[in-house]
């Protein structure tokens, strides 16, 4: 099932100036968890071949090998390291990537709760003290610069506490593709403080956050709605005074189900390409949906190579 109803807008120049700055960082070793399904490992291959990713191929490597033959994808340069069934592959790779041998995990065709289980498991020698998150990043054409979106597919419900470590992850990406300072809209679904929304008291908290230095390295504003947070024009229309207003790199949601729709939205409807990772682990993982198509799975890597470099060192800046 393709990523868009849409016809394919002629390019992404957003997604294009991504997919370069990611080929000059040099290719990242990539563990590809349990790749035994067409898609997983076809996607693998080509971001390999497109220099963005080194894949090392983690599961059962007779039912591999039989995959790649119906596909008549090429195995002959990559290694490929033995586990019997999905479970057994997810822990090898956390082991290879607390060893430094892989610098980032894709998700091959086993369900994602059984590779982030052993990502995030309190016995994971890839546990940090931060949550882990998603972030989706959006080439939107409708949008004058790239935008990321968190979180949409990992945290249900999340809490303020939760949500602090979700607008971290998010910040620690956007510094890692050159963005010094970037701007945050706390969504909501109207923009003014309301005790009976909790999502707009969240919203203060994590602007006060902000301002007290417990969340920093980029400015907060909300709560928002989503249109006053894209749109200079409605945040003017209903008086809001913000440096976030018409110009988010991030949108932080409330929870999974208005992250989720938003997401779906901006693909679906929206045309927008994307690339998506789990962040908060001490590697970055790509967690890719068998519904993505090749270009969301190949930009994931991209995006990957991008984020494992940022967190060793300053990249310059992802210019529009």
């Amino acid at each position: 099932m393709p990523t868009t109803m849409l016809p394919m807008p002629p390019s992404y120049p957003k997604l294009g100036a991504l997919t370069a700055l990611a080929l000059g960082c040099g290719s990242l070793r990539v563990g590809v968890v349990y790749p035994c399904e067409a898609g997983a490992l076809a996607a693998a291959i080509e971001a390999g071949e497109q220099g963005f990713i080194e894949p090392v191929l983690i599961g059962p490597s007779q039912l591999i090998r039989r995959v790649a033959q119906d596909e008549g994808l090429d195995l002959s340069d990559l290694r490929i390291v033995e586990a019997g069934d999905p479970h057994a592959a997810a822990r090898r790779a956390v082991e290879l990537a607390a060893q430094g041998e892989v610098g980032a995990l894709m998700k091959g065709s086993l369900h994602t709760d059984e590779l982030l289980g052993a990502v995030v498991g309190r016995d994971s020698p890839l546990r940090t003290g931060r949550r882990a998150s998603h972030v989706f990043w959006f080439d939107c054409p409708a949008y004058h610069k790239p935008l990321m979106l968190t979180d949409a597919v990992v945290n249900i419900a999340p809490g303020l506490l939760e949500k602090a470590d979700i607008v971290r992850n998010a910040v620690g990406l956007a510094h890692g593709l050159g963005i010094a300072n970037p701007k945050v809209a706390i969504l909501a679904a109207v923009e003014t403080v309301n005790p009976s929304l909790p999502s707009t008291i969240d919203a203060a908290a994590l602007c006060k956050m902000a301002d007290r230095g417990q969340i920093t390295g980029a400015i907060l504003d909300g709560p928002l709605g989503f249109d006053n947070a894209v749109s200079t024009a409605s945040a003017s229309t209903k008086g809001i005074v913000s440096l976030v207003a018409g110009e988010p790199d991030i949108l932080l949601v409330p929870n999974l189900d208005a992250g989720n729709s938003l997401y779906k939205s901006l693909v679906y409807l929206g045309g927008a390409a994307c690339a998506g990772l789990v962040l908060g682990a001490r590697v970055p993982v790509i967690l890719t949906s068998r519904a993505d198509s090749r270009q969301a799975r190949v930009a994931s890597c991209a995006l990957a190579a991008l984020a494992a470099r940022g967190m060793a060192e300053p990249m310059a800046p992802l210019r529009n």
